[in-house]
């Protein structure tokens, strides 16, 4: 029989035992846990505004604050460097370039049409229109996601000269409409492989423009084309989209034969400056 001090003694083994593997435990535990945290905080952003339903995402998908790196800090030297390039950019631009940038707050896939020809238009695509506008949504809601997760001020809202035109509410980071223009891009350069480079020169303005208003810094265009590949390769791996896909481009390519003469026009890159 064991006597009770026999007891006392594998009692005294025993804890320090259980305290090493409940720290070993944590010690595994922890990294996960935070990134848990990380993606919970951002899923839920993405419900808490009410977001339309999801097409060929899944909620959080890509997630913004694992895939990109914070905007420059507030009164950092790099957040200087960022704010000194808009006001350096806009001062450059025309009053036409002002102009143009203004009428792209909204824009569609056939903001592409000079790059994908003319025969490119909304009224001989029925379903291109659709499938186009579906992914067009997904990437809104991506972005809205990551601008309230990031809640960067846009340049006019530190730097009121900077404004023009009807202001946004939201915020800065990262860029929707680069986002959105880059994966628009990304898609009909899939449709469209003969005319990818003007495809893509699109994309890049339409970003890029934002920042001759004053509603974007660089690294908030930059940030979005990033954003633009993950969101493509969440969107690939949905079955659905793939299928919507390949509809859209037999129906594109079946156009652009009804009108063959127009698709082999030179196409006119645009500068991105």
């Amino acid at each position: 029989m064991f006597r009770r001090d026999t007891f006392a003694d594998l009692a005294n083994q025993i804890n320090p035992l259980r305290l090493h593997l409940n720290l070993l435990r944590a010690s595994f535990v922890r990294p996960f846990l935070f990134a848990a945290i990380i993606g919970a905080v951002f899923t839920t952003t993405v419900f808490a505004k009410g977001e339309a339903a999801l097409h060929y995402l899944k909620a959080g998908r890509p997630n913004a604050a694992e895939l990109l790196a914070p905007p420059p800090l507030p009164d950092s030297a790099e957040q200087a460097a960022d704010m000194a390039a808009v006001v350096s950019v806009s001062m450059a631009s025309s009053s036409n370039d002002m102009a143009l940038a203004l009428s792209e707050k909204k824009f569609s896939v056939f903001n592409f049409t000079p790059a994908a020809g003319d025969f490119f238009k909304a009224d001989k695509l029925p379903r291109s229109v659709a499938f186009f506008q579906r992914v067009q949504e997904d990437a809104t809601s991506a972005t809205d996601a990551a601008k309230e997760y990031w809640k960067r001020p846009r340049p006019y809202t530190l730097n009121p000269s900077l404004a023009s035109g009807k202001l946004e509410k939201s915020f800065s980071y990262p860029s929707g409409h680069a986002t959105e223009s880059m994966v628009l891009a990304l898609v009909l350069a899939e449709a469209c492989p003969d005319r990818r480079e003007a495809i893509m020169a699109i994309g890049c303005s339409l970003g890029w423009h934002r920042v001759w208003i004053g509603r974007h810094y660089p690294t908030d265009i930059y940030a979005g084309r990033v954003f633009a590949k993950a969101i493509i390769r969440e969107m690939k791996a949905n079955h659905n989209f793939l299928d919507d896909l390949a509809e859209a481009r037999a129906e594109i390519t079946a156009a652009a034969a009804r009108t063959l003469p127009l698709t082999h026009a030179p196409v006119p890159v645009p500068a991105t400056h």
